[in-house]
């Protein structure tokens, strides 16, 4: 249905993320992946979903030459906890850090997508609360040097092992917490 009513653009996915890419071809939707670099700095002041809708608002400007039937599709991801933004672990330490920190307690996965035309932006976002059990130093250890995730806000990916032992319970949307609140993508899609 989306596909027949998206036929006469071209939809340009900027995000080297294979978890986007995929949900993109799991939605039928035909798109090409076309990469800008983006220094990812906020204003200080920006909390919560601020951030990512100001990070994905910003990555869309990086694209200077979109066509008439273009339609770009710029996003970004956050673990938002105890009132602070947490994004991509430079390092395993870092890494530990981060998810010893949300061990047994509730954060925030929240995620932006701006949706851009040659003469708009729409953006949209959504919030899933996450709860972890209570983790032990050897399961973050394995989890991290097995499954090293440093290209993942908050130092872990809800579809791996970490996912499958350590989280109680969501509220909210399990894609968004992949990486793309796929819902809210497909319907804005629809009426864009």
């Amino acid at each position: 249905m989306l596909k027949e009513r998206l036929k006469n653009y071209q939809i340009i996915l900027a995000s080297k993320s294979p978890r986007r890419q995929q949900f993109f071809k799991d939605l039928d939707i035909d798109f090409v992946v076309k990469l800008q670099e983006v220094e990812e700095n906020y204003p200080d002041e920006l909390k919560g979903k601020e951030i990512t809708d100001y990070l994905a608002a910003l990555k869309a400007t990086a694209f200077k030459n979109l066509k008439e039937n273009d339609i770009l599709i710029t996003s970004d991801t956050i673990v938002w906890f105890e009132n602070k933004a947490l994004g991509k672990p430079k390092n395993a330490l870092e890494a530990f850090t981060m998810l010893k920190s949300l061990s047994g307690k509730t954060h925030e996965v929240i995620t932006s997508i701006a949706i851009s035309s040659l003469n708009s932006t729409k953006i949209i976002n959504d919030v899933t609360t996450v709860t972890f059990k209570e983790l032990l130093d050897d399961e973050i250890h394995y989890y991290i040097n097995n499954y090293k995730p440093f290209d993942k806000a908050g130092a872990y990916g809800i579809q791996e092992w970490i996912g499958f032992i350590g989280i109680e319970k969501i509220k909210g949307s399990y894609f968004n917490v992949v990486g793309l609140p796929t819902h809210k993508l497909y319907k804005a899609l629809l009426k864009f």
